[in-house]
């Protein structure tokens, strides 16, 4: 069983930056798939960027501006967030999944993009 917690959320200008981590906990960290999804209040949970052993994949909205990495050796993922945008603003939940393991959820990190 994974257990996830993300840090890093905050509040930001438009066109700035802010750096998620997700700490898992367990030792097959690198068997998951790592995602990050986000959920603007009244819209349903959308994914922002995912990453395998092989690929990452990133939704329209963010490519170009996010980029999704991960350490296995420290069992974290990042999603590095620059040029954001107040449509960004939302909650964002770190996810781990797998076939055979399960899937997981973090308690999600608020992210605030105002002027």
């Amino acid at each position: 069983q994974a257990q996830l917690v993300e840090s890093g959320g905050g509040s930001v200008q438009p066109g700035g930056s802010l750096r998620l981590s997700c700490a898992a906990s367990g030792s097959i960290f690198s068997r998951y798939t790592m995602g990050w999804y986000r959920q603007a209040p009244g819209k349903q949970r959308e994914l922002v960027a995912a990453i395998t052993r092989v690929g990452t994949n990133y939704a329209d909205s963010v490519k170009g501006r996010f980029t999704i990495s991960r350490d296995n050796a420290k069992n974290t993922v990042y999603l590095q967030m620059n040029g954001l945008k107040p449509e960004d603003t939302a909650v964002y939940y770190c996810n781990a999944n797998s076939p055979v393991y399960g899937n997981y959820w973090g308690q999600g990190i608020q992210v605030t993009v105002s002027s």
